[in-house]
């Protein structure tokens, strides 16, 4: 979407505060850079000052980048199959589907420096305002948005690793000790009761891609959603802290005191024009296919020759990689209307939100928008999209068993996810989606608060008039509404509402630890993956790098 004042200003003045940080360490002493005493006085100069805080989100929240593959890869929802040559990458992706993470491996150090980067260039930003004299007149607000980007970095690194330390500015030890994973959760929370006062209810054009209270509310009740986990003791057999569901329930009902709505339609919220037009996204980070080349959706999950089937000028950014296998997708309804047009036979799904998924044989110049409507089935075999690299029929197929598999039809393993409905202009230079990334909007607190409210038996039938608006989003109406709600149901329509979305993996531990199924630690189906033997996969190891750079941080238990 259109680029905003934050990301207008990270290109150019927003970068000098960059220029001496380093983003594999956990804080940096030295800088050339510090701005002068006239700086930070203007809306445009604090936009500039305060963009480095939000240049990592894309990083570590948007599919393709490290610490997201660590939380996405390691769940029921995406795989990356072993594609004869393609896509083995020393074992990369074997490691996050089969959970066997060794602290050896370079991507998690890799996904370490990620968050620890944001972390640190909020953390510089932090320190360079507080030395101003005199301090900028909107000093508090200056902090609490960064405090605020800070506190979501935290979030990630303690989800992903569970005991790290703790680092708030940059003249604290450079070899910081490990901190349990409930103290950082506490420092969370702290950090974002404390910037909440200080952070804009407005929710306009002008805050678009800023955080706000209501970001700020999403974070919330979503760390106090997985209080359970976060507030307990990664280890070979996971150590359950202290549920709040209640207090999930309550920041979820501040969010929902907003000026937010369900769209009407599901795929808006992921459009090339989804902000700042959507009334259910809370935060986006924009993306730009000329100023801001970051979302990088359909590289990571298109084949080679999809362009065709969208319209695109070329696949040569295209990579076949991420897909879905049928134990997923089986939760969906897929239940369709078909309808013929000229040469075509057309689908219409019942359930919009199994528009998402590209499966079956592709056809030339026919995939439209929205995903769910109208998508070619059956048509001329003339305009059949054909794999260049074998000579097949490019026909997606989620049920395949093999997790490498060297055959033709080893490279159209797995349905294709776009819910980013890529535009004609996307995969000509990379990364350069139009749409918006969404980290937060109104579907997931729904669904926050159904659950909490269903666990805590508080407000049952709330419970499920939330999860029947989302629902009556998705069929049309309330033809579909459910008559009664349980927790596996739930978690099953959580996994249609928000597929790859970031938050399955600590939705699949958060109900392993609660209820003692086996959601994330069991088996498999592709690759005949084993159950775990224990717990301690559910937090990665700490990168043996950084226990070599700092003999203070302590390995997680079971590594």
């Amino acid at each position: 979407m259109k680029i905003n004042k934050i990301n207008r200003y990270l290109l150019p003045a927003g970068l000098c505060l960059l220029a001496t940080l380093s983003c594999t360490k956990l804080q940096t002493n030295v800088y050339s850079v510090i701005p002068v005493t006239s700086y930070w006085q203007t809306p445009a100069e604090v936009a500039a000052g305060v963009a480095p805080a939000y240049s990592a989100i894309n990083g570590v929240s948007a599919i393709g980048g490290d610490i997201a593959n660590m939380i996405e890869g390691v769940t029921d929802e995406m795989v990356v199959p072993t594609r004869g040559n393609d896509w083995g990458d020393a074992g990369h992706w074997n490691a996050l589907w089969f959970h066997s993470y060794e602290p050896t491996n370079g991507n998690w150090n890799n996904g370490w420096n990620d968050v620890f980067g944001g972390i640190s260039k909020c953390n510089l930003i932090i320190t360079a305002v507080n030395g101003l004299n005199p301090a900028p007149p909107t000093l508090p607000v200056i902090l609490a948005q960064v405090k605020t980007v800070r506190a979501y970095y935290y979030y990630l690194a303690m989800s992903v690793f569970g005991n790290i330390p703790i680092v708030t500015d940059t003249t604290t030890s450079s070899t910081p000790k490990t901190a349990k994973r409930s103290d950082v959760f506490n420092f969370i929370i702290s950090d974002l009761n404390s910037s909440l006062p200080n952070l804009t209810s407005e929710v306009d054009a002008s805050t678009y891609g800023q955080v706000t209270k209501y970001f700020a509310y999403a974070l919330l009740a979503r760390l106090y959603l997985n209080a359970i986990v976060f507030t307990g003791a990664p280890g070979t057999v996971y150590g359950a802290g202290q549920p709040n569901y209640q207090m999930a329930i309550n920041y979820a009902d501040s969010v929902m005191a907003g000026p937010y709505s369900l769209m009407t339609d599901y795929f808006d919220n992921f459009s090339a024009n989804n902000g700042p037009g959507s009334t259910e996204n809370i935060f986006a980070f924009p993306c730009d296919h000329i100023n801001n080349k970051s979302n990088n959706w359909e590289n990571s999950i298109l084949h080679y020759q999809s362009y065709l089937a969208f319209g695109m000028a070329t696949g040569n950014n295209l990579w076949n990689g991420f897909c879905a296998q049928a134990d997923f997708y089986n939760t969906y309804d897929t239940t369709s209307t078909y309808s013929v047009s000229g040469s075509y036979t057309l689908r219409n799904y019942n359930d919009q939100r199994s528009g998402q998924w590209l499966i079956g044989q592709q056809f030339k110049g026919t995939y439209n928008y929205p995903p769910y409507q109208n998508v070619p089935v059956a048509g001329p075999v003339a305009n059949y999209v054909v794999d260049a690299g074998t000579g097949s029929n490019l026909a997606f197929n989620p049920n395949f068993t093999l997790f490498s598999d060297a055959s033709p039809a080893g490279r159209l393993a797995g349905i294709r996810n776009v819910k980013y409905f890529p535009a004609a202009s996307s995969g000509q230079n990379g990364s350069d989606m139009d749409n918006d990334f969404v980290i937060f909007r109104l579907a997931e607190i729904y669904l926050i608060k159904a659950e909490a409210e269903l666990r805590s038996g508080t407000n049952v039938g709330d419970a499920l008039n939330l999860v029947n608006m989302l629902r009556a989003r998705a069929y049309g109406s309330a033809s579909h509404n459910l008559a009664s709600l349980t927790l596996p149901t739930l978690l099953q329509e959580k996994g249609r509402e928000m597929a790859m979305e970031g938050v399955r993996r600590d939705d699949l531990i958060r109900y392993e630890v609660t209820d003692g199924i086996k959601y994330f630690t069991g088996p498999r189906t592709v690759g005949a993956k084993a159950q775990d033997p224990d717990d301690h996969w559910m937090v990665f190891p700490i990168p043996s790098v950084q226990i070599t750079a700092n003999a203070n941080l302590q390995q997680n238990p079971g590594y």
